[in-house]
């Protein structure tokens, strides 16, 4: 059933409205548990539609398997969607850093404060992201270090290549996950792809995950095959390579790639000039789980980061 979970007339005359589609099951042990799958919080990061599209059209087509209560949110940011914007259009904000919010603030505080009241109480909740347009990322958990030993179970499960700890800003203070967690509900941020795309394998993967997971929370009454383990990571084991000089970067290995120490990662390229400016090179062993798509770069401009030092731990 679709829901309002909240409306507000905004300033430049439109109506922001956030949904979601609360699909219930009818009986079994998963019974009264209930898991939240969130998207869209950037405008920009579409992977999370196809997510969405794909739990609502599974549950529909065998209901009968459905023990629990799924409640999917695919915009939590329609108007960003709307224009493909990253922020909040007109007012240049993230949203992301925006929560818990507060019921009594400005109209965005508003919203966010809606969204978390209306998530409190679920027993999981799966933020579901893309990368940016400038690079590409293998389907992965990011996790807070705060909260990380009791989210781990979790991740193991979702089917993804890897969980990197303390990864970025989108785990940390003011963020949805962070809020959730913080009020005990366990929230994983998920990040696949890139920006302004669909990548429907990715996106299979991770919808493969989620009903992992809610199998393995008694809400699925059907366990998915060929689910593998993720490799884990820390900050500490993640090698970030940037270009030092600008130009174009032509990558010389395919993503999702394991190299050695000494391979060629790419080349930064001057056209004008027909010479290669920079060869891009590992310094040491490990997996490429991010690789720069958009060829322009300055100095600075993220081109890999590579995972060394890999450990793989099954599921419990």
């Amino acid at each position: 059933m679709v829901k309002t979970v909240f409306s507000i007339g905004l300033s430049t005359g439109e109506n922001l409205v956030i949904k979601k589609n609360r699909l219930q099951g009818t009986g079994g042990y998963g019974k009264g548990k209930r898991v939240a799958v969130v998207s869209g919080i950037h405008g920009d990061e579409l992977e999370g539609q196809y997510v969405c599209y794909e739990i609502v059209r599974r549950i529909k087509a065998r209901p009968e398997l459905l023990a629990g209560t799924v409640d999917v949110y695919p915009a939590l940011n329609p108007v960003g969607i709307t224009v493909a914007n990253r922020m909040i259009p007109k007012l240049d904000m993230d949203m992301n850093r925006m929560f818990p919010g507060d019921e009594n603030g400005t109209s965005f505080e508003r919203v966010t404060a809606a969204i978390v009241q209306d998530l409190a109480g679920a027993d999981l909740c799966i933020d579901v992201h893309a990368s940016n347009r400038f690079v590409k990322e293998i389907p992965q958990v990011r996790l807070c270090e705060e909260y990380a030993e009791k989210l781990l179970f979790y991740a193991r499960h979702m089917n993804v290549d890897m969980i990197w700890t303390n990864a970025t800003e989108t785990v940390h203070e003011a963020t949805l996950a962070h809020a959730m967690n913080s009020m005990g509900v366990p929230t994983l941020v998920v990040e696949m792809g890139l920006g302004m795309r669909v990548n429907r394998s990715y996106g299979r993967q991770v919808v493969e995950g989620i009903f992992n997971l809610l199998y393995e929370l008694g809400i699925w009454k059907e366990r998915p095959k060929n689910i593998q383990y993720p490799v884990l990571s820390t900050d500490g084991e993640v090698e970030f390579i940037r270009a030092d000089c600008s130009g174009v970067f032509i990558p010389a290995i395919e993503h999702n790639h394991f190299v050695k120490k000494g391979d060629k990662i790419g080349e930064i390229i001057t056209p004008v000039e027909g010479t290669v400016e920079r060869e891009i090179v590992a310094k040491k062993d490990g997996l490429v789980f991010t690789l720069r798509e958009y060829p322009m770069v300055s100095k600075g401009a993220l081109l890999a980061r590579i995972l060394t030092d890999i450990k793989t731990k099954e599921g419990e």
